[in-house]
């Protein structure tokens, strides 16, 4: 089966081939360039998402909230009911932390219900149809 000839990468000053994403290497995007930081998303500060993670590593010694192990070297503080599906961002009850796998794990399967959401919300709106002319 015949393959498309490469293209030149669509930063309009360079000359290269493109590899992945229609650009070349030197003109790859950034991963995670322009993500709001944990004080934009959730409306606290770095040093009080410190403070809150160590409250919940004392209460919970250090344990992950989903598996109980407490052999990891480095948690992450993770919200149980994501805010997207109406977690509080700060209250104590809704944090806890997280190993790597479970984090991986739990990351995966809120990305998979956040696309269903989006899909459907697509599919009411693509759905939807302005009412027709009265009478008939």
């Amino acid at each position: 089966m015949p393959t498309r000839p490469p293209s030149r990468c669509t930063d309009p000053t360079c000359r290269e081939l493109a590899t992945q994403r229609g650009r070349c290497e030197k003109h790859q995007p950034i991963a995670w360039a322009g993500r709001d930081d944990k004080a934009s998303r959730y409306g606290i500060s770095s040093g009080r998402w410190r403070t809150l993670k160590a409250a919940v590593g004392r209460r919970d010694n250090g344990c992950c909230w989903m598996c109980g192990t407490d052999e990891a070297d480095a948690y992450v503080l993770d919200h149980k009911v994501p805010m997207a599906e109406g977690g509080s961002p700060v209250d104590l009850d809704n944090l806890g932390l997280l190993c790597g796998p479970c984090d991986t794990l739990k990351s995966a399967s809120e990305a998979l219900r956040g696309n269903r959401r989006r899909l459907e919300r697509r599919r009411e709106r693509s759905s939807w149809r302005p009412p027709g002319p009265l009478g008939g």
